[in-house]
């Protein structure tokens, strides 16, 4: 499973975590002004999503319904470490407090992401005794 999103696969996150489970038919309504995508892409997005592992699908009264199978705070950390290590090279700790300010992360996510961001070096501290 991927955690990681493409700019496309998170404008249906970013509706989905909004809270409501949604038919493939609702997603593309509630995006198609923004994205201009027809059905048939919208479709394919997000089969491929559920394939990669960020949607989950149900049956309700024989309907499919998605929901993220992924929190944001998830996406987002993945995304940042994703930006930092492969993009800037950067090493070391990496600060969640740069998203200190966004009126989508709590205080609670904040420590969440800080933990995402941060695992892989907690994990070699661990190992290396420190």
């Amino acid at each position: 499973m991927s955690s990681t999103a493409t700019r496309t696969e998170l404008s249906v996150l970013k509706t989905l975590w909004q809270g409501e489970r949604m038919s493939a038919r609702e997603i593309h309504d509630a995006l198609s002004a923004e994205t201009g995508w027809s059905y048939s892409t919208t479709r394919t997005i997000i089969t491929r999503m559920e394939e990669k592992g960020l949607l989950s699908r149900a049956e309700v009264h024989g309907v499919a319904v998605y929901t993220p199978a992924l929190s944001r705070v998830t996406v987002l950390g993945a995304m940042a470490r994703e930006l930092a290590r492969d993009v800037f090279d950067i090493k070391g700790a990496l600060p969640a407090s740069m998203f200190a300010d966004s009126p989508h992360v709590t205080s609670d996510e904040l420590a969440e992401l800080d933990a995402i961001l941060n695992a892989e070096e907690t994990a070699n501290k661990k190992e290396d005794g420190k």
